[in-house]
């Protein structure tokens, strides 16, 4: 790879690092997904989120100031609506943990149930709705993070203030993306995997039990944050 394009590789790899590393409602949410269900639904979700981080980045380098001026309006209505979901998830997540939990309702009896992966055995936590399977977790979490404009309008002033030409190259292009799509990919695997240690720590029901309520009240907390602030 030439020096400029390594260059231009680089700057999106700090990009994503960027953007993925503060802790938000949706490093919690693919930390949970791990915690109660396995890594593969973790690492889908994930994913979801890099993807999402990707396409922006695309968008943001082919585009620039002018999607930041289309995008900056409705920033704070789609943050609603994404805060909207996050919370009805939140609610989902730990109503589905407290009757997974009473007396009398245990694995294979609860219709939502399913088994995790090796070494888990049996979670009552873990069931095939919402976004506990791998293609439902990918696609829920990469809409979910697509309703964060913010993020394309973050990717476009890096770009912007690198840019020496209102036409960027393609191949400078995909490098910035490629960067910005791994740096963001592995932050976010890393985070399934946090996850998933915790869910081996507890495996219990009790164990999963409060990790459900803890990261459905953390989720709320943040989607609430975000309601404040859009």
């Amino acid at each position: 790879m030439p020096t400029t394009m390594t260059g231009v590789f680089l700057a999106g790899l700090a990009a994503g690092f960027g953007v993925a590393i503060p802790v938000g409602a949706i490093a919690v949410l693919v930390m949970g997904l791990a915690a109660r269900t396995s890594f593969r639904v973790g690492a889908a979700a994930a994913l979801g989120v890099a993807t999402a981080d990707g396409l922006y980045a695309a968008v943001a380098a082919l585009g620039g100031a002018a999607l930041v001026t289309v995008l900056t309006p409705v920033a704070g209505p789609l943050r609603m609506v994404a805060a909207a979901i996050l919370l009805a998830l939140a609610t989902h997540t730990a109503v589905r943990a407290l009757r997974s939990a009473r007396p009398g309702a245990v694995a294979g009896t609860d219709p939502t149930s399913t088994s995790g992966g090796p070494g888990f055995g049996s979670r009552p936590f873990a069931g095939r709705r919402g976004l506990e399977t791998p293609p439902r977790a990918f696609a829920g979490v990469l809409a979910l993070t697509l309703l964060n404009p913010a993020t394309v309008v973050y990717f476009a002033a890096l770009v912007l203030g690198r840019q020496d030409s209102a036409a960027p190259a393609l191949p400078a292009v995909g490098a910035f993306v490629l960067g910005a799509f791994l740096a963001s990919a592995s932050w976010q695997l890393m985070v399934a995997g946090g996850g998933t240690m915790v869910g081996r720590i507890l495996a219990g029901p009790r164990g999963r039990l409060g990790t459900a309520l803890v990261s459905s009240a953390i989720i709320a907390a943040l989607a609430v944050v975000m309601l404040v602030a859009a």
